[in-house]
């Protein structure tokens, strides 16, 4: 009985970690779109700094 709870119990975990690195990745993937498209937003917009509309 032992084995079998540990086995589903790894099974439960690894499928968590799946789900959660799967998450993560989308997560990556927007924010670099939103990243890259700060960089052709902001020069059509002007102002006083050129390019980055980021402050660091």
């Amino acid at each position: 009985m032992v084995p079998l709870l540990l086995v589903l119990l790894l099974a439960l975990i690894l499928f968590g970690a799946g789900f959660a690195l799967k998450a993560l990745w989308w997560i990556a993937v927007i924010v670099a779109v939103v990243w890259l498209l700060g960089f052709v937003v902001r020069p059509a917009a002007g102002g006083g700094r050129r390019g980055r509309w980021y402050r660091w």
